[in-house]
């Protein structure tokens, strides 16, 4: 994943709260529970449903229970350092800067091309702990995008994880698909789509609106990768960033994760989705480069 070197970055959309402390303490990595499930790309709906065998404390989590954010906020720091598209190529949080930058944009066109506006919404970076409009939350839960304040989260720590823990081959692009991820959720929360799912019920299981939700965030992140370098931040992807992407996805797999931790895959528990539903819906959206062929509530999945 290359940015063209003179793409300037918008330092306002990522919100830099890094050593500001969040409320509890803890150390990272990903709580695996005894269902198997993890707090991680998409924690939006354990917020929704309040747990789903997730390992996370639903009481720590509840929309409500906590402030609209804590610590330290600043992007005067990423202002200065992170100004174009070579500091992105050359640092992480630059390059998660640009990443979102990118992700905002193409679906800002998308929304305008619908005859609709697109609201964007700040990243967060934060380290061990953090308050949320959600409530409290440790770098545990993984990534996750709060719809009370609109704000996607990130402990940078979480990408080293990835690769540590849960056997993924990681890389740059790895990363861009977990933020793209989580505004595909920002995307779901403006068109109504999560107030759908919680509605309707049903937060686990292989076929449920949970699994359903985050292969179609899934689904709306290879869409955006389609149509990254034409939102003038990036200059190329290639074969081998898709291929990162993929293999992030395969590594959150519900599956993956479940025989990982237990030895054993139970379906009715999955609140995320398969490794092979969660790569296939990637390319679903970067083989179409619409969000309208995600459409994860027709049919089969």
């Amino acid at each position: 994943m290359d940015f063209d070197d003179d793409a300037r970055l918008d330092a306002s959309q990522v919100q830099d709260a890094r050593g500001g402390g969040g409320g509890f303490g803890g150390g990272r990595g990903l709580a695996v529970g005894g269902g198997g499930g993890l707090g991680v790309l998409g924690l939006v709906l354990y917020l929704i449903f309040g747990g789903g065998g997730s390992g996370v404390d639903p009481s720590q989590l509840g929309p409500g229970t906590g402030s609209s954010g804590s610590g330290s906020t600043s992007t005067s720091d990423l202002a200065t350092r992170c100004r174009t598209g070579a500091d992105a190529d050359r640092y992480q949080d630059c390059r998660i800067l640009g990443v979102v930058n990118s992700v905002q944009k193409y679906w800002s066109g998308e929304f305008r091309a619908a005859g609709s506006r697109y609201t964007s919404a700040p990243t967060r970076l934060f380290e061990n702990a953090t308050s949320t409009g959600c409530g409290s939350a440790s770098s545990d839960v993984g990534p996750f995008y709060c719809p009370a304040d609109d704000t996607v989260y990130i402990d940078l720590g979480f990408f080293q994880d990835l690769t540590t823990r849960f056997g993924a081959e990681g890389g740059p692009f790895a990363e861009a698909y977990v933020v793209a991820h989580e505004y595909g959720h920002h995307t779901q929360d403006l068109l109504g789509t999560s107030e759908k799912v919680q509605r309707s019920g049903g937060s686990t299981g292989a076929t449920s609106g949970s699994v359903r939700l985050e292969l179609q965030a899934d689904c709306y992140a290879g869409a955006w990768a389609a149509n990254a370098v034409s939102t003038g931040f990036l200059s190329s992807l290639t074969s081998t960033d898709i291929r990162q992407g993929l293999d992030a996805a395969s590594a959150v797999g519900d599956d993956r994760i479940q025989e990982q931790s237990s030895g054993r895959v139970d379906p009715e528990s999955w609140t995320h989705g398969s490794s092979a539903q969660r790569q296939k819906w990637f390319l679903t959206g970067y083989r179409s480069k619409d969000p309208a062929g995600c459409d994860t509530f027709s049919g089969g999945i």
